[in-house]
């Protein structure tokens, strides 16, 4: 099947354990519990409180009100339901590397889906370049993991990269307030990234931004004469390589994922940079892990 290229039977027994924690929406409830009490059906019995006047007679505790006299309102533990966004960038420059960068986001985004789905979280993957693209069903449930990994597989790079635009067109489109947001992308926009940042932490969910480069990006391998060509719109710069130049270049680096690190603590987003060289299931198990996103 085409999912099989994503997560091996093996590594999904091993994440089936761990789940998605939100801070935002669950605040002041222990970490990781997403059960509340509320006046209503639930399957789980949680306790009584003082019946009140406008309250829903079913809930009414008549074999009480029987022995005591007095008139008591059943509680029960319902469920949350957590949403958990995952927008993955598919823009012609996410085909760069080995592995391909989009091959390696496919794979990390397939692993928190199948996480989200096996806790009964409601999971839908979206596609950005230009703009916001394709977008999965919001499915809950394991067993619609092979539908979910097969729409993921199904992604292929193309176009030119605008943050601003995708992620303004994410945030009308979906209610993310009350879930998680896992925001993988390369950030290569000429036109920058403070203004989609803004916009995909705008609803205010609990956002985790998965900055993916190569390794031939972090330590290109290059000398001589060449002419780069841009994946995305095929412009071209002719350039001599030298080591001053190289010096340069990683500076700018380091600039460059400095200024998306800032830019999202500033709005509460958490950053987790990432070369494509890193297994995936260390980003998995490790990285986002410690980062909080799971437990």
């Amino acid at each position: 099947m085409m999912s099989e290229k994503l997560l091996d039977e093996d590594f999904m027994r091993r994440i089936e354990s761990l789940s998605l924690v939100s801070r935002k929406i669950f605040r002041g409830k222990v970490k990781g519990e997403r059960r509340s009490k509320k006046r209503g059906y639930s399957s789980e019995f949680a306790d009584y409180r003082n019946y009140v006047e406008g309250d829903d007679l079913r809930f009414i505790d008549w074999n009480i009100y029987g022995r005591l006299d007095r008139l008591f309102l059943k509680l029960f533990l319902e469920e949350e339901d957590l949403h958990v966004h995952l927008v993955v960038d598919t823009s012609a420059s996410m085909s760069f590397g080995t592995p391909s960068k989009l091959g390696y986001a496919k794979k990390v985004a397939a692993a928190v889906a199948y996480v989200g789905l096996s806790n009964n979280d409601r999971v839908q993957v979206h596609a950005f370049n230009s703009k916001l693209g394709l977008s999965s069903g919001a499915w809950r449930g394991k067993k619609f993991s092979w539908q979910l990994f097969d729409f993921v597989e199904s992604l292929a790079p193309s176009g030119e990269t605008n943050l601003e635009k995708s992620c303004s067109a994410f945030a009308q489109k979906t209610n993310s307030g009350n879930g998680v947001v896992i925001f993988i992308s390369d950030f290569l926009d000429p036109e920058g990234y403070e203004e989609g940042i803004k916009k995909i932490t705008g609803a205010g969910a609990d956002t985790y931004v998965i900055h993916v480069l190569s390794p031939e990006e972090i330590n290109p391998e290059l000398q001589g004469d060449l002419r780069l060509v841009d994946a995305e719109d095929g412009s071209f710069q002719e350039i001599t390589v030298s080591k001053p130049l190289l010096s340069q270049y990683q500076e700018t680096l380091k600039n460059f994922c400095g200024g998306i690190k800032d830019s999202c603590v500033r709005r509460g987003a958490n950053y987790i940079f990432s070369s494509t060289e890193v297994p995936f299931d260390q980003l998995v198990l490790n990285y986002l892990r410690k980062g909080g996103l799971f437990s």
